[in-house]
């Protein structure tokens, strides 16, 4: 299962959106933006933007999550969302002997499909070791032939083997990475992501994103989840048909805070 850690966010992030909104409708000057802010005024504030749409403010909050254990499939779903920061393990510069690998909860119910999955990783990784190997021992006899220094010809060949053996190695091996959104763009993340229609593994990180915080702003993310808890299903025919047990679910979430 994926980890994520909520470890560095905007300091009184709700306040900040709050400022930033209040500076929009009224005439006071940079000096007293924040005079005034008390919980509940902030929480108002939040909530009134909410209320009428205005989502600007929210931009100023950021939030960073440190996500493990996840695979290369999530990434490439992952960045999609185009609006944030992202920092990666690099299978260029970190070699993937006995790369760990997310195995499908469907392909994990099947015994004859799970035997079936890790022979395969474990061809991939055969392959991998194969590839790295042959192609070190071309660089390293290259590089020697230059005059370069033994150890450091060493290294260097095996760099450059995994630049190229990387490419037979599945797209469920496990990754790691940073990535630092907004708040309006994790809400954004938040609609698509905590749907039901979303895929198995990044529906489970947005879950646990949405939870962490909530806990560090819990009006600002109040409203958070997939559309369906803000009106009807926008996926039609595609619905998964379960928005009673969806409300449910986020309300009690909401409530976990």
């Amino acid at each position: 299962m994926a980890k994520v850690a909520l470890i560095a966010y905007t300091p009184q992030p709700e306040r900040t959106v709050a400022a930033a909104a209040k500076l929009c409708y009224s005439s006071v000057g940079v000096e007293h933006i924040m005079d005034g802010l008390t919980d509940e005024k902030t929480a108002q504030f939040v909530e009134m933007l909410s209320e009428i749409g205005h989502e600007s403010p929210v931009e100023h909050a950021s939030f960073t999550f440190a996500i493990e254990g996840v695979s290369r499939a999530f990434l490439a779903q992952m960045t999609r969302h185009r609006i944030a920061s992202y920092s990666v393990q690099s299978q260029r510069y970190v070699a993937e002997h006995q790369f760990g690998y997310v195995v499908p909860p469907e392909i994990e119910a099947i015994p004859e499909a799970k035997e079936e999955f890790i022979r395969s990783m474990e061809e991939a990784q055969t392959r991998y070791e194969n590839l790295t190997r042959i192609l070190k021992e071309k660089h390293l006899a290259q590089m020697l032939e230059e005059g370069k220094e033994p150890k450091a010809a060493a290294r260097a060949a095996e760099k450059k083997a995994i630049e190229d053996a990387r490419f037979v190695l599945p797209n469920a091996c496990e990754t790691k990475m940073i990535c630092t959104l907004n708040a309006r763009s994790l809400m954004n993340f938040f609609s698509h992501r905590c749907c039901n229609r979303a895929q198995w593994e990044i529906q489970d990180v947005a879950v646990q994103m949405l939870r962490l915080v909530l806990g560090v702003a819990p009006n600002l993310f109040a409203h958070c989840g997939p559309p369906c808890l803000r009106g009807g299903c926008p996926e039609g025919k595609m619905s998964c048909g379960k928005m009673t047990e969806v409300r449910a679910y986020y309300k009690k979430l909401g409530e976990e805070k």
